[in-house]
Formats: C-alpha cells, sequence, structure tokens
C-alpha cells in the first residue's frame, strides 16, 4: 500500500484541477457545443474541473467537429458561452458582498484573482477584487481563505448593465494550467449613476508580485 508520503509527491506531479462551487457559474451547453464543438463539451462534462491546455493536449490533431476558435474563446471562462446561461445571471448592486466557494481537486501552487472581466475584450475592468500573488493552492489542504472568502462589486461606472457583457471570474494559474470559472452578473444603471469606474488593462499571465 502506498505511504502518504508517495500519495503525497503523486499529486504534487499531477494536473492541478479546480473550480468554483459558488456562485453558481457558467456551464457548457448548446451554444457552447455550436462554437467550441462537442469534443469540448464532452470534455469538460466528464471532468467541470479541468483546463484548456488539458484539452488541447487531448487532441493534438485540433478540435475538429465545430470548434471556431473567435467564437469559442478558450481562454475567457474556458470557452462557456452566455447564451447557455442566459437563464442564471446574478443581479448585484455596487458595495454588494459576494460569498465564493472554490473547489481544488488537485492542488498547484500558482497565483491567483477575482476580478470583473469585460466578455467583448476579454479585459479586467479595474483592479482584482482579490488576489493571491503566490502559493494559492500550494498544498493539499489550502487555506480557508483561499478556498472560501468574499468579495465585493466595485463602482462600475455605467458598465456590466447588460447580462453577458461582463463576468465575475475566478482565475488560477497553477504551473501552466488555466482555471477560470465565471459568474454572470448585472448591475442596475439606477445604481451606477454615481459611479467613477477604473480603467481596463490585461492581466492574463501576469504574476502578481
Amino acid at each position: 500500500m502506498p505511504s502518504l508520503l508517495s500519495l503525497a509527491l503523486l499529486a504534487s506531479q499531477a494536473s492541478a484541477h479546480g473550480l468554483v462551487r459558488k456562485p453558481a457559474t457558467r456551464q457548457p451547453g448548446t451554444a457552447t457545443e455550436a462554437a467550441c464543438g462537442k469534443t469540448m463539451v464532452k470534455f469538460y462534462k466528464d471532468d467541470g474541473t479541468s483546463y484548456p491546455e488539458a484539452l488541447l493536449r487531448a487532441n493534438p490533431r485540433g478540435l475538429t467537429d465545430g470548434y471556431d476558435a473567435k467564437k469559442c474563446n478558450l481562454w475567457l471562462c474556458k470557452g462557456y458561452q452566455f447564451a447557455d446561461n442566459a437563464a442564471n445571471v446574478q443581479s448585484y448592486k455596487p458595495g454588494d458582498v459576494i460569498d465564493m466557494e472554490v473547489y481544488i481537486r488537485i492542488p498547484h501552487r500558482g497565483y491567483a484573482n477575482v476580478s470583473v472581466v469585460d466578455t467583448a475584450s476579454n479585459t479586467v475592468i479595474g483592479t482584482p477584487l482579490v488576489a493571491w500573488p503566490q502559493d494559492y493552492a500550494a498544498s493539499a489542504n489550502p487555506p480557508a481563505d483561499q478556498t472560501k472568502f468574499s468579495v465585493k462589486v466595485p463602482e462600475l461606472g455605467g458598465k456590466c448593465t447588460t447580462a453577458g457583457e461582463c463576468v465575475i471570474q475566478w482565475y488560477w494559474l497553477g504551473q501552466g494550467q488555466t482555471y477560470e470559472s465565471c459568474i454572470d452578473f448585472t448591475v442596475s444603471a439606477a445604481a451606477e449613476e454615481s459611479g467613477h469606474g477604473h480603467p481596463m488593462h490585461k492581466i492574463r499571465g501576469q504574476s502578481w508580485a
């Protein structure tokens, strides 16, 4: 029977896996299949905690059954499409506190953040709502504040009033493996009338120092 040490070593060598359990996040359906193909949808329905790099590695000849790179965009919400999730849009106002729960199935040291993302450009609006610059999910039992935490909805300067325009995205990069879970939401226009907004900037692939 393998020792605890050997099991821990095997876990450290395996691919990481994780997703957001709460609030409800985007899931793949017929719209995702139309944009990304049947292979991609089956891959994630078999294991929703997996990641795009593993999907592409498992299909070295490419995703040839309906995959459209531009429409799919594997690097935004793993390619999951808003049309499959239009009935599950959260309504928030600036200052609302959102309780989040993350499931880390296989830990891997990395960095992570939760941000509001403009889905048209895949850019972050303002700065992350919370960020872990290093050592995110670095142990078999990640600290509680990495898996159960809260974020506050910021002032968005009139953005994110239309469903599908924005998501709150949990983003974890663990040793070259990209994990994303997206929460569709809107902020009412009335609540945003006095907002000041923030500039947008890219943060994909950036290590928070």
